[in-house]
């Protein structure tokens, strides 16, 4: 699927591109008439996260312009280009599931430059996703983010007696939104985000599923996995009723309609602004086989064929400074991947969240998960599943055994067809089978 040639022109525009880049457009991004470089990316697309982002690039790296775009085209727009010998990109930047289906062919190698940038920092999980099961770096990490939950004071009062909040288990979670039920005239304060655009799939896939059984596709259907969704009916039920309109958490928890939820850290860290004394950002619970937790790590690529590959890297090394990462946590709310101090003089609300974070990361028995891996255009389909299932089990409350038997032969389908393998949490098996 390419970009239509409107849709670049306005992505050209939105960039600051001029009318020589415009007219170029017509086949494909370009460099601009006045030197510019293109760095495309899936990141920061909502317009104001997009603005305060090209203002950090144009101190960080004057003739850059920033042009994003959504996943699905991401990776047929950079093909598209390389096969046919005229990339007019030449800085990418994505999510490690965008960039590795890229890897080995479409991709230029990193490894001169992952040694010139010197140390770091960068945890060693990190770099070893950016080499994609090879020996070679294809991207370098540039920024993390994750989920967290969010606490208001009037919901930490309720905390199950001998509970530490910021170390919950599961159990422990659940009595906590039953306690604040019944405390509350038997009104739910938890929430979590059901909506349309909400992310709760990405609870089930990378905190619930691995918390309970280690994994998420390889044990999908397992007694495990029913316990968890067992869970999660019970969990859902002390849940505010209106968690089925909820995309972003921290609208219902400024309002108070909830006051207890889980969420992406870009869409709960407004909740605390006006007073943050009264909030708590804490690490996911722990289940019987862990932590599990979902890391969001995005990452800087080079395109074969780039037309300005050391800009390109000049790019890269001045991203990847801890005064620039920091920059960008204070803009825009992604975490710094290289190791660097966190500020004390953070806004309040990204204090509260990067401590969250800080513990999920350093947990004893955390277990790394990422969002789906090498599913282009069919990532929607792999969401559709989890979402179903939640549907099923939770909403109209269908038999748990024989939903995932269901979905998980439209599961395995998908990755049939596409013949991929697992991503973690999962082991990386040639293919990946769903269990």
């Amino acid at each position: 699927m390419l970009v239509s040639g409107s849709t670049r022109r306005s992505f050209l525009r939105a960039a600051g591109f001029g009318a020589a880049a415009l007219s170029a457009a017509c086949t494909g991004f370009a460099t601009s008439g006045n030197g510019g470089m293109i760095f495309l990316s899936t990141q920061f697309r909502p317009a104001d996260e997009a603005e305060r982002f090209r203002g950090l690039l144009a101190d960080a790296a004057p003739g850059v312009g920033y042009v994003t775009i959504e996943e699905s085209p991401f990776a047929s727009q950079v093909r598209s280009q390389v096969d046919a010998g005229a990339t007019q990109i030449g800085l990418l930047g994505g999510l490690h599931g965008d960039i590795a289906p890229l890897a080995d062919g479409y991709l230029q190698d990193l490894t001169g430059l992952v040694a010139d940038l010197g140390p770091r920092g960068w945890p060693a999980a990190y770099l070893e996703l950016a080499r994609v099961g090879t020996d070679r770096t294809w991207y370098i990490p540039w920024a993390t983010a994750s989920y967290v939950l969010a606490a208001h004071a009037e919901a930490l009062e309720h905390l199950p007696s001998g509970a530490d909040a910021a170390s919950l288990t599961y159990d422990q979670f659940l009595d906590w939104a039953i306690a604040a039920r019944r405390a509350n005239g038997n009104r739910p304060v938890l929430g979590l985000p059901a909506g349309p655009k909400g992310l709760l799939h990405r609870f089930v896939q990378g905190f619930l599923l691995p918390s309970f059984t280690g994994r998420q596709i390889t044990t999908f259907r397992s007694n495990e996995a029913v316990t968890a969704w067992r869970y999660l009916r019970e969990l859902w039920a002390n849940c505010v009723p209106a968690s089925t309109n909820f995309d972003f958490m921290q609208e219902p928890l400024d309002s108070g309609e909830v006051r207890l939820a889980w969420d992406h850290v870009v869409r709960v860290v407004h909740a605390p602004e006006r007073d943050p004394r009264n909030w708590r950002m804490l690490p996911a619970p722990r289940g019987s086989h862990g932590l599990g937790y979902m890391a969001v790590i995005a990452g800087l690529a080079i395109p074969e064929g780039s037309p300005d590959p050391e800009l390109a890297q000049r790019t890269i090394s001045t991203l990847t400074r801890p005064d620039t990462q920091l920059r960008l946590l204070r803009s825009n709310g992604f975490f710094p991947s290289v190791d660097t101090a966190i500020p004390g003089d953070l806004p309040p609300a990204i204090q509260l969240e990067a401590d969250a974070v800080r513990r999920q990361q350093e947990a004893p028995g955390a277990i790394l998960s990422l969002p789906p891996v090498g599913l282009g255009q069919r990532e929607g389909e792999v969401s559709k599943v989890f979402k179903d299932s939640f549907r099923s089990i939770v909403l109209d409350g269908a038999d748990i055994r024989a939903t995932l038997d269901q979905q998980a032969r439209v599961l395995q389908g998908i990755l049939d067809d596409l013949k991929v393998p697992c991503w973690a949490p999962d082991p990386a098996a040639e293919l990946c089978r769903v269990g």
